[in-house]
């Protein structure tokens, strides 16, 4: 299976995550208490981040140049501080959404950063029950808790959940120190609880690539990721990767089955140092985006026709999506040859701390709020702009979600959910015009008409409701008259005193792409609602949150509805057909 996946031990379930960790080193020396907050490197002259309290000076750096046998020294680590954890989970069920989902169990890696802190992947911790955490020298499970996930950057902190636990397992040892980037060819260790036992394992390898890659845990996210060659295996995941006694970086993925060979990654420094900064105030903000698509310029002819010397240098903007931070200020055709002072070669890469990396390496180190320069040529001549950085919410509809509860509306048996990853893996949906608007939500603005986008995703038989499973996967448009753009709006109308006029004795529900409604008698519906749930043992009808896109400012009002709307065409299925062929 050519997939890159997570590095988590699961015992019981059927197919494995798998929870890969990177070798890094760390400072553990015995003290009368732990340091206060996470240890973390010095900064350096080039422009890196460095949340919390730094280290003395005299600390080692993961940039200086080493021996291979001191690269590779662990001695000063305690390896007490590296903890197994274990986790009990239930998985969420997207296609019967009122039933509890499966049980599982599992284990990664975590180690600790500060007093009653530990760091490990989100995919170890996601959608957990019960987490344990256990050291090398005591077989004592301590129950543990999440206090903060980034299931955007597949990061999580921990704590025991007794803090008196806490004080008399661990107040002796001291947090990993946090380095730096580590250098090609260099030597790292990776230290965690893989398959193969129960004790500490500890493997070496060496950095083999330094790359802006996918994150899989999210299945959208791109962040700096680091190869390595050093063996990582399922419980793995979340340990540290280990170079002269610093944590160079978190194992979290590989590549499955026979794809690779010796290729697993860790999630680097910059993005640890970030998310630890993020959460200094208690609560996760998640990463920024532009939200903008950019074109390389290598063609000479093409560099000519904008105006461009032929010096390698700039990327065109081809969309800025208006709802992103580059919205009504980045145009298309627009070429940006600079960011906070650093040249943008014709392939998008910039250069950063001496290795050449994605020009979006300088973005995912800041924060909201935070303003971003860019100096950019349009019409014939150089302009500087400056744009403030925001969440990009609407390519969530693609994004895996974890820790969250399916939302549904059930009604006569018909089930109603709204479009995300989850539930089109579940149901398999392969309906063109359903395709459509998943695809296409961030990328052709739906999300300004319909912020949810609502399918009907089964029928339980029930004599009401017989010969409708050809409108199952469909889009809903109306019901009785009501608009369809939230799930709250199926559940009212339904409830409410909605009808279309001249059917009041009907449900009349409209979808997209089909000419002919589904109807249902109305009084008969309400019978058989109180049937359904009693024959397929249905506990609740519908669970409905508040979707997170009507969070994006001044495009909704209070009531969900769109601020100063653009009339916009229902797509067809011929023009489907023609976006899908394109």
């Amino acid at each position: 299976m050519k997939a890159l996946h997570p590095f988590f031990s699961r015992s019981t379930l059927i197919v494995s995550l798998l929870l890969a960790s990177s070798t890094a080193y760390v400072f553990a020396q015995k003290t009368a208490a732990p340091a206060p907050g996470p240890r973390l490197a010095p900064p350096s002259k080039s422009p890196v981040l460095v949340p919390g309290p730094i280290t003395p000076p005299s600390a080692p750096s993961a940039d200086v140049t080493i021996s291979e046998s001191q690269q590779a020294d662990i001695s000063e680590i305690d390896f007490d501080a590296i903890v197994r954890v274990e986790v009990d989970t239930k998985q969420p069920n997207f296609r019967v959404p009122w039933n509890i989902g499966g049980m599982g169990s599992g284990n990664g890696t975590g180690f600790l950063v500060g007093p009653n802190r530990f760091l490990t992947n989100a995919h170890v911790v996601s959608n957990s029950r019960l987490i344990y955490i256990k050291k090398v020298s005591d077989p004592k499970p301590y129950k543990a808790r999440v206090v903060n996930v980034a299931h955007d950057c597949d990061l999580a902190l921990l704590e025991l959940e007794s803090d008196t636990e806490f004080e008399s397992a661990f107040k002796d040892l001291t947090p990993l120190f946090i380095g730096g980037l580590p250098k090609l060819n260099t030597t790292v260790v990776a230290v965690g609880y893989p398959i193969g036992g129960e004790r500490i394992s500890v493997t070496r390898g060496v950095v083999s690539r330094i790359d802006f890659r996918a994150y899989s845990h999210s299945s959208v996210d791109n962040h700096l990721a680091i190869q390595v060659d050093a063996a990582i295996n399922p419980g793995n995941s979340g340990g540290p990767v280990l170079q002269n006694n610093q944590v160079v970086g978190v194992a979290f993925q590989g590549y499955s089955g026979n794809v690779a060979q010796n290729t697993g990654y860790m999630i680097p420094v910059p993005v640890i140092e970030r998310f630890l900064k993020d959460v200094e105030d208690g609560s996760y903000d998640h990463y920024v985006d532009i939200a903008t698509s950019i074109l390389n310029i290598l063609n000479p002819a093409q560099r000519r026709a904008l105006g461009l010397p032929n010096d390698g240098i700039g990327v065109m903007v081809a969309v800025a999506d208006v709802s992103g931070s580059a919205g009504g200020i980045l145009e298309t055709k627009d070429v940006l040859l600079s960011i906070e002072g650093h040249p943008i070669a014709s392939d998008g890469f910039i250069e950063i701390e001496g290795e050449r990396v994605d020009l979006n390496e300088i973005i995912e180190r800041k924060f909201a709020g935070d303003t971003v320069d860019l100096e950019i040529w349009r019409d014939g001549s150089r302009k500087e702009v400056v744009l403030e950085l925001k969440r990009f919410i609407p390519y969530l509809i693609q994004s895996s979600q974890y820790d969250k509860l399916p939302n549904f509306v059930l009604y006569a048996g018909l089930q109603f959910q709204p479009l995300d990853r989850n539930m089109m893996a579940a149901h398999s949906i392969t309906d063109l015009e359903t395709r459509y608007f998943y695809n296409y939500y961030s990328q052709d603005e739906l999300y300004r008409e319909r912020p949810q986008v609502i399918a009907l995703t089964e029928v339980l038989p029930d004599t009401a409701n017989t010969h409708l499973q050809p409108y199952v996967h469909k889009v809903i448009d109306k019901i009785n008259g009501k608009k369809i753009r939230l799930l709250q709006d199926v559940f009212d109308a339904f409830h409410g005193d909605f009808h279309e006029e001249g059917h009041e004795d009907y449900h009349v529900v409209r979808l997209i792409g089909e000419g002919r409604p589904l109807v249902l008698k109305r009084k008969e519906s309400a019978i058989a609602h109180e049937r359904v749930k009693a024959k397929y043992n249905v506990g609740f009808d519908h669970f409905i949150e508040e979707p997170e896109i009507l969070q994006l400012k001044g495009l909704f009002g209070e009531d969900g509805e769109e601020i100063n709307p653009e009339k916009k065409e229902v797509p067809t299925a011929e023009a489907t057909e023609e976006k899908k062929a394109a």
